[in-house]
């Protein structure tokens, strides 16, 4: 199955930031689109500047990839400005709800909610962002008790570091990171019942050594969060999984509750062509896949890039990989 990764889902536009979920049967990935820009590389993320949404679908991991078309437009966000970033969606509900990320008309990012009777839309957003939200890169994920959480956040562009006093700081931008003791944390909230709403005040998303049993620290670049998070659920155990940013690995930890805390277990993709890298892991007919992007279409282009699929195992202790279990003799 590692030939799943050579060629990109789709070619006829670029994709990125692939959130999967399997709904009525059929998968479904919610990408961000990306598209040509002059803008020049820079680490605010502006050449970044995407400004729609696509939905994919596939009646099986091989194919064919239906292209459900724009499902929803800044043009139909009063709030939003620009730079509509990685999304997400859920059910609940009976209905469809579609989380994405964009800057508001002051220049910082907020999260929106959007919702449709069929999981590939077209999607009709709440006119205002979700209050108290703050960042990007929402992920979605509802328990088997019916309770839904939003996991988001990440540093540099993403300004998670401008909202550590719980108001924008736009003196902290240029910060970018912590740069002494643990480092910054995705953020939690537990989602209101029509998904629409934060139930109280975010959580921090605390991932620890499994040796020191220490908070992981700013200075390592090579665990600590950055952007991207995932939640996924197997056997009982939470998995909470996410990019490292400027190293380029996608990591992962595990917990026992959807709020953590959760312990540091490894990686699960080394980098890849491109600057960014962000996944998601959805289980589909007993097998366990990462869809992910590289920028390897657009001939390494950082914000031109296309979304991919890999196979995943899990080993008997839990741990999750990258490379298939050899057959027993």
């Amino acid at each position: 199955m590692a030939s799943l990764d050579i060629q990109p889902l789709v070619t006829h536009i670029y994709t990125a930031d692939p959130s999967a979920h399997v709904f009525n049967g059929r998968i479904y990935v919610y990408p961000s689109h990306d598209i040509a820009t002059d803008i020049e590389d820079n680490d605010n993320g502006d050449q970044y500047a995407m400004n729609d949404y696509h939905v994919l679908s596939l009646p099986s991991i091989s194919g064919p990839v239906t292209d459900h078309g724009v499902v929803l437009s800044i043009k139909d966000v009063p709030w939003a400005a620009k730079q509509m970033w990685a999304p997400d969606a859920a059910t609940k509900n009976g209905k469809y709800y579609f989380f994405f990320p964009a800057r508001n008309h002051e220049g910082f990012f907020q999260i929106g909610v959007a919702v449709a009777d069929e999981p590939h839309g077209p999607f009709v957003p709440e006119p205002e962002p979700i209050k108290g939200s703050y960042s990007i890169d929402p992920a979605s994920f509802v328990d088997d008790d019916g309770q839904a959480y939003l996991y988001f956040g990440g540093i540099w562009g993403g300004q998670l570091q401008c909202w550590q006093k719980r108001t924008f700081d736009k003196d902290a931008y240029s910060q970018m990171e912590a740069t002494e003791g643990p480092a910054l944390c995705a953020r939690v909230a537990k989602l209101s019942e029509d998904m629409k709403s934060f139930v109280g005040e975010d959580l921090p998303v605390e991932i620890y050594d499994p040796e020191t049993k220490e908070l992981l620290h700013s200075s390592d670049h090579d665990r600590r969060f950055f952007e991207a998070a995932w939640m996924h659920k197997h056997n009982g155990v939470y998995y909470f999984s996410y990019s490292t940013g400027d190293t380029h690995y996608l990591c992962y930890a595990t917990g026992d509750s959807p709020l953590g805390p959760f312990t540091y277990r490894g990686r699960i993709l080394e980098p890849v062509t491109g600057w960014t890298t962000h996944h998601s892991i959805v289980e589909f007919e007993g097998r366990t896949y990462l869809f992910h992007h590289d920028a390897s279409l657009s001939g390494g282009k950082n914000h031109l890039r296309c979304v991919k699929v890999r196979e995943l195992w899990y080993t008997e202790d839990g741990s999750l990989t990258a490379e298939e279990p050899k057959a027993s003799a």
